[in-house]
Parts: C-alpha cells; sequence; structure tokens
C-alpha cells in the first residue's frame, strides 16, 4: 500500500521483473479484501493510506487466524515511535523511503523463502490495481 503512485508502479515492476505476480489495493480495506481472496504469499505496507491505514490493517491481518501467518513488510518513511507501533503489531520487515529496488526484491524474496509452505501451488497470471493508495499482495514464483 502506497498514496503515491510512482513508488506503487516502482514496487510493482521491480517485483514483476522478478517473476512475483503482484495485486494491489487502494486502501487497507480493499487490502483486506483481496487478501481473504488469493491468499498471497507476502503483504506490503505503507503506513499512511486512506480508510484503514497500515497499522491497523496489520493488527487486523494478526488478528484473522487465516492471515496471522502471513509474512507483513513495511515500506514506509517511519518515525521512531512508528516502527515500535509496527513491531507491536508484529511486521515482520521493513523498508525505509526513500529504498533501492535491489533491496525490495531482496526483502521480499527472503520473507517469501522464509515463509513459504512446504508445497507452493503455481501462480497465477492475475493483477488487481487501483489508484489512491496501495496494498501489495504478492505471490512467489
Amino acid at each position: 500500500m502506497d498514496d503515491n503512485k510512482v513508488i506503487r508502479q516502482l514496487i510493482r515492476v521491480n517485483l514483476e521483473l522478478e517473476g512475483f505476480e503482484v495485486m494491489t489495493a487502494a486502501d487497507g480495506a480493499e487490502c483486506l479484501e483481496i487478501i481473504h481472496r488469493v491468499r498471497p504469499d507476502v503483504v506490503t505496507l505503507d503506513l499512511v493510506m486512506p480508510r484503514l491505514d497500515g497499522l491497523r490493517t496489520a493488527a487486523r491481518l494478526r488478528a484473522d487466524p487465516r492471515t496471522r501467518g502471513l509474512p507483513l513488510a513495511m515500506i514506509s518513511a517511519c518515525t521512531p515511535l512508528e516502527h515500535e507501533l509496527a513491531r507491536a503489531v508484529r511486521i515482520d520487515a521493513f523498508l525505509a523511503k526513500p529504498f533501492e529496488p535491489v533491496d525490495l526484491v531482496r526483502m521480499v524474496h527472503g520473507l517469501a523463502r522464509r515463509f513459504a509452505p512446504q508445497q507452493q501451488p503455481a501462480p497465477h497470471a492475475r493483477r488487481e490495481e487501483a489508484e489512491d493508495g496501495e496494498c501489495a499482495a504478492v505471490h512467489g514464483h
């Protein structure tokens, strides 16, 4: 999730170039809908988003038994207090803005490997995109 269209495109393009399937959402509420529908391998969240911010989205994912083990990454220019709040909702990885694309790819690969189930189904060629905020739901390759 990111309210900056350039950042959203940077995330999507760099992960797709690495073979990931990326779905995006306009805000945290839409992100939750997509996650429950497609069951991604990794989710990236921005702290500041419309309707439902990244922290509240992460808290809801952690509270739901279906998604509590889903790897979550926060990609944001967080203050130390916001970083601590994100840790409290068990964000698995952080990437500070501005970031290098290679660091994004490395982080998502690491989360996908660390949390991968024993047998992963092949990813499907599907992308859903929205304009305002962003939640990136990522399927591995």
